[in-house]
């Protein structure tokens, strides 16, 4: 059994969509020239490690003026890129809390984005322990960011349980001998934890 499980956040305990988002606001084919022509995810990459959020999108949006709205949209509508909340995880991290069980946050978020994300997303200061990448400056899947979060809990390796949604960073924490859960659905982490023996079926249910 882990001595804790640890949550990626995007695509786990809230939606991490922003191209759907783009779809909604200026349609498919539009949003596609858009991503093609302005490095959007490249730019959400440095305020992931650490870069100041406001600015460096409206930076890239002075540098490309024919699609400065849209680029700045990244930042006014945050919160519509970053929806809906996934309701049965943030149960099953509830659960966990009330079992006992130290429960962490290891997620690519920048410093800005995620102070907005937890004055709307309340469950995300539940966690026992948050690993916020603009703080640490190091992102997933570097081995750097998992060497960290063991350094600063104490728990070996091989007694942390992780749920993410992408297959490289699921990789890099089973190559430092993590247990790992891909999470493609609540229902199949509430199974994983159910047999880990961390939750009960009624637990776990949504």
């Amino acid at each position: 059994m882990a001595d804790a499980v640890i949550f990626d956040i995007g695509n786990v305990l809230i939606g991490w969509q922003p191209e759907a988002y783009y779809d909604r606001r200026i349609g498919e084919a539009r949003r596609r020239k858009l991503f093609a022509e302005v490095d959007l995810l490249g730019t959400n990459e440095r305020i992931d490690l650490g870069a100041e959020f406001r600015e460096t999108i409206y930076a890239l949006a002075d540098a490309h003026p024919d699609w400065a709205d849209d680029i700045r949209a990244w930042h006014d509508h945050w919160l519509e890129l970053a929806q809906p909340v996934i309701p049965h995880s943030v149960a099953l991290l509830r659960q966990l809390r009330a079992k006992g069980v130290p429960v962490f946050a290891l997620t690519n978020f920048g410093i800005g984005s995620f102070e907005l994300a937890e004055r709307t997303y309340s469950f995300l200061t539940e966690f026992d322990r948050r690993y916020i990448s603009g703080h640490m400056r190091c992102i997933k899947p570097a081995p750097r960011i998992y060497e960290m979060v063991e350094a600063d809990c104490g728990i070996p390796a091989e007694r942390l349980l992780f749920t993410d949604d992408r297959p490289e960073n699921i990789a890099a924490a089973a190559a430092r001998g993590w247990q790992t859960h891909l999470f493609e659905g609540p229902e199949g982490w509430a199974a994983r934890l159910v047999a880990e023996g961390l939750l009960s079926p009624e637990e776990a249910a949504a």
